[in-house]
């Protein structure tokens, strides 16, 4: 039995006294709780209903033999509570601002609210509060989303206050500046995102206090633009230290092999890599130029624009945070990205694929089983970032289901996967598959590019494979930097030329890194070893 403090337990027994004969004439005979009553995945309470107000309510916090008169009829209970698994959404510079508005727009039609945060009628949000990890209500009965969106200049985030979500972001939550960051790494590192960070973090601390259970946090940004890339890494920095132990998940667009929007993108994106690589847990990147080709080739836009890009991602991001929102079969927490993705610290950037991605005129003659979304999310062509998984070798692969899936068709499909020897296991890892199954089925914005489907699958997959991308990118930064082309621009803003050959030399060692895990056999004189 739990004890009370000294000055709580003479309360206690003083009102034991008096109202002893009051309890037991209001107290109503209740089955007593089985120890093994269940609880919620995702809320915490009490398994067994709460005593009546009038009769005797003793709340307690540890425990310790105490002795009552038999005859008191006294309820020990927990006080109703909810524990939440909130995460907060940190959309930092414009590409992250952009997806977040598709990701918001998305949320939005997945849980049946209107653009404004309130419940539409008939929606399943009715009855299920499990979106309430991404969005807090208000008193007056509205759903907010748990995001800051900063720039350092105030033009994207602007477009957000003037348009159709102007009423559901807290004005709080967007945080602007007044001079960007000019595709400059250092400025939003060092001068401008200086004088905005302290703001931010406010914000996010505001944020976070209303959280009873907070999990962690996804970032969204560039790796090759100013604020992306300079004040990404800065965010990331202070966040490490503010929350240390909170999970920091990042959406990152990386540089794409043939299209660029900056010159300097090779420096701002090997600084950013380097600064992040130590205060990141785990780092989903998505390439435009990859995005690009999956819209011209399977979904029949002549010319993409960032819209039909972003919604794309915005699946992607939905998917892997469905079992967050929605209750399934086999549940993934966000630590367990990390627990199943990511072998060591440093090697922490899983390729995302999504499948099927089918135009509205080709749904209807597709089969859609579990079988071929399982195949196809293995195909170069559905990779969110231009590198073909054949050409590595997997460390771990992540498996989210969506809708209308079982598990007996999934171990089927993986099974068939496994026979195949299409894809390579490092010799370390024999397993390899975590599977995830979320229930509800997938949901597409009106008026979006992609058909409404009974299922999805989004595989997360760590392989050797990116490290091509990161050997692309180093050799781009070695022919600027070669001639140090654009350099004084960034010593300009406080940098010290020193920092580009430590990022550079991060970054070869992070490609050795990823050689090294994909060597076959154990050092010689390692394998007699026992454990």
């Amino acid at each position: 039995m739990p004890r009370l403090c000294s000055s709580a337990w003479r309360r206690g027994i003083q009102h034991l006294d008096q109202s002893n004969t009051h309890a037991r004439k209001h107290a109503r005979a209740r089955p007593p709780a089985s120890a093994n009553a269940p609880f919620s995945a995702r809320h915490h309470r009490a398994p067994f209903p709460l005593p009546p107000p009038s009769s005797l309510s003793l709340y307690v916090t540890s425990e310790r033999n105490l002795q009552f008169p038999p005859t008191t009829p006294l309820y020990l209970h927990l006080p109703s509570f909810d524990i939440m698994r909130e995460v907060l959404s940190l959309h930092v510079g414009q590409a992250g601002i952009q997806i977040g508005n598709a990701c918001w727009e998305l949320y939005l039609a997945e849980h049946g609210l209107s653009p404004d945060g309130r419940i539409l009628e008939g929606s399943p949000s009715e009855n299920d509060d499990g979106f309430s990890t991404f969005f807090s209500e208000t008193g007056s009965g509205k759903y907010v989303p748990r995001s800051i969106y900063v720039d350092l200049e105030p033009n994207v985030v602007d477009e957000v206050r003037t348009g159709t979500f102007r009423s559901l972001f807290h004005p709080e939550t967007l945080v602007t500046g007044k001079e960007d960051a000019a595709n400059n790494y250092a400025r939003g590192h060092y001068t401008v995102g200086k004088e905005l960070i302290d703001q931010t973090l406010d914000r996010v601390r505001k944020l976070a206090d209303a959280c009873s259970g907070l999990q962690g946090f996804f970032v969204f940004h560039s790796f090759g633009g100013g604020t992306g890339s300079g004040f990404g890494s800065l965010l990331l920095e202070r966040l490490a230290q503010d929350f240390g132990k909170k999970a920091k998940l990042e959406f990152s667009v990386y540089p794409s092999p043939k299209m660029s929007s900056s010159v300097v993108e090779p420096y701002n994106s090997v600084l950013t890599t380097h600064t992040t690589l130590e205060n990141s847990d785990c780092s989903f990147m998505v390439d435009n130029e990859a995005i690009y080709d999956i819209c011209r080739t399977k979904l029949g836009i002549a010319s993409p624009g960032f819209t039909n890009l972003n919604r794309l991602i915005a699946q992607v991001v939905s998917s892997i945070t469905a079992s967050l929102r929605f209750d399934g079969s086999l549940n993934v927490d966000l630590n367990e990205f990390q627990v199943n993705l990511v072998p060591f610290p440093r090697i922490h950037f899983p390729l995302a694929t999504y499948a099927p991605i089918l135009s509205a005129a080709k749904a209807g003659h597709e089969q859609n089983s579990v079988a071929e979304m399982t195949f196809s999310s293995f195909e170069k062509g559905n990779q969110m970032v231009k590198a073909d998984p054949r050409d590595g070798k997997f460390m771990a692969c992540c498996l989210l289901y969506r809708g209308d899936v079982v598990p007996k068709d999934v171990n089927s499909a993986v099974a068939t996967i496994k026979t195949k020897r299409t894809i390579q296991f490092v010799d370390w890892c024999p397993t390899g598959f975590k599977i995830g199954i979320c229930n509800e089925p997938p949901t597409t914005v009106p008026g979006g590019d992609l058909a409404k489907v009974s299922r999805s699958l989004c595989m997360l997959a760590n392989t050797t494979a990116i490290a091509g991308a990161w050997g692309r990118l180093d050799n781009k930064f070695d022919l600027l930097y070669s001639k140090r082309a654009f350099v004084h621009w960034y010593v300009g803003e406080g940098m010290e030329e020193g920092e580009f050959s430590e990022a550079r030399e991060d970054l070869a060692a992070l490609e050795k890194d990823y050689e090294e895990v994909g060597l076959d056999s154990v050092d010689v004189g390692e394998e007699d070893l026992e454990y």
